[in-house]
């Protein structure tokens, strides 16, 4: 896991420092500026790792108040480091933000239009929901909703008007490939749960937690093997080439989330039979992993904010691709479906109190379910008018994203 994260930040690195921004992303809502000079210069590694012998690091990734980590930017050290650090939502903010930007028109501009609340993107290149299984399981376990309710119409309006143009995307196709010229993309692989044995339930907490006994052992190794094979499936989402038209990123999203569901109902199983074994202080000391956490996320994270880069552009197709009647009434039923989608998702935003870990992981499946719901809506829209477009106005209608760099 740490040569995978090593990866990731080398190569952010190395777009970051031939930008004419120098080292330093902004990203916006989390207030804080990378500098990567500082951590990855030369020996920057091995010094980080020895004065973390010398303060106090370790209980500051740990907290749920993150603020000062986030101000310092992502370290990463050895692998325990490393772990951790994925495991805080605002540490995957910081990396995920910085791989989602260094393939986005060269890695050149401060922010994205397609930014989540927490500084956060959707999409990377052509991956949509980058380390889901983090995301689902500090809800689900740590009860901290941060990164994952933040995720819904705005991905699906940023699959329809996608912010990379084609050069973008094959940057992150590049990265992989042995031979090609390294543009800054991450590897789109270390993203999608490569490191399965990290990326699944945090089961060293839970067994720390409950301390099973010889009765609740056998159940505690099924839930462990449901969370590997989960983790895999999620991997296997993971896209093996660019979608460049917007149908096809749609129809990228609905395999995500339909492995994510896939995913969570092989661990939905094996969990609550762990959990209807364990006696009322081991179940309070598991429920108590999420005490401190930020449990109210979804009142804030899934709610679609007006901002500007979110409303329809109904004017810039109208100019774009001129279309006929039949077009305008498909592109009409198009915008309808995209409307019907915010309401099925602003609704499903609203859970009631979820307590225990059985509660959220619920809570998780609805969420996923909601999601996909809104995303068939719209992309059987999308299908229908992308249907009556001629192979210009497909075009057109794909560089309309690419332009929005507000």
């Amino acid at each position: 896991m740490s040569k995978s994260l090593v990866a990731i930040a080398a190569v952010i690195l190395v777009t970051l420092l031939s930008s004419p921004a120098s080292a330093k992303v902004r990203l916006g809502p989390l207030g804080g500026l990378f500098n990567f000079t500082r951590l990855f210069s030369t020996g920057g590694l091995q010094r980080a790792r020895v004065a973390r012998h010398h303060r106090s690091r370790n209980a500051a990734l740990r907290s749920p108040d993150s603020r000062n980590s986030e101000a310092r930017g992502p370290d990463i050290g050895s692998a325990t480091d490393s772990g951790r650090q994925l495991s805080n939502p605002a540490q995957r903010a910081q990396i995920v933000a910085a791989a989602a930007l260094a393939g986005w028109h060269g890695g050149r501009t401060a922010n994205g239009w397609w930014r989540h609340s927490d500084g956060s993107y959707g999409w990377v290149g052509p991956l949509f929901w980058p380390f889901a299984n983090y995301d689902v399981y500090d809800y689900a376990i740590r009860g901290d909703g941060t990164g994952f309710w933040d995720y819904g119409y705005p991905d699906i309006y940023a699959g329809i008007f996608a912010p990379y143009d084609r050069d973008d995307l094959a940057s992150y196709v590049a990265s992989g490939q042995p031979g090609r010229k390294q543009r800054g993309a991450p590897p789109l692989q270390q993203f999608c749960g490569e490191d399965s044995g990290n990326a699944g339930l945090p089961m060293d907490q839970i067994q720390k937690a409950v301390q099973p006994t010889e009765a609740q052992r056998a159940a505690l190794d099924d839930l462990t093997n449901a969370s590997v094979e989960a983790a895999r499936m999620i991997r296997a989402s993971c896209p093996t080439q660019t979608a460049l038209t917007a149908p096809d990123r749609l129809a990228a999203m609905q395999r995500r989330i339909e492995a994510m569901i896939k995913a969570q109902a092989t661990v939905q199983e094996p969990l609550g039979k762990l959990y209807q074994l364990l006696d009322d202080e081991q179940k309070a000391r598991m429920n108590a992993l999420a005490h401190g956490r930020r449990n109210n996320a979804p009142a804030q994270g899934c709610r679609v904010e007006s901002s500007a880069a979110l409303q329809w552009p109904a004017d810039e197709i109208e100019s774009t691709l001129r279309p006929n009647d039949t077009q305008r009434a498909a592109l009409e039923a198009l915008r309808r479906a995209t409307i019907r989608a915010v309401e099925i998702l602003t609704y499903e935003c609203r859970p009631e109190e979820a307590t225990t870990p059985l509660d959220r992981l619920d809570v998780v499946d609805r969420r996923l379910y909601a999601i996909q719901h809104a995303l068939n809506l719209v992309s059987s829209a999308l299908d229908d008018f992308y249907a009556t477009l001629s192979d210009e106005q497909k075009g057109q209608f794909e560089a309309i994203g690419p332009k929005r760099t507000a």
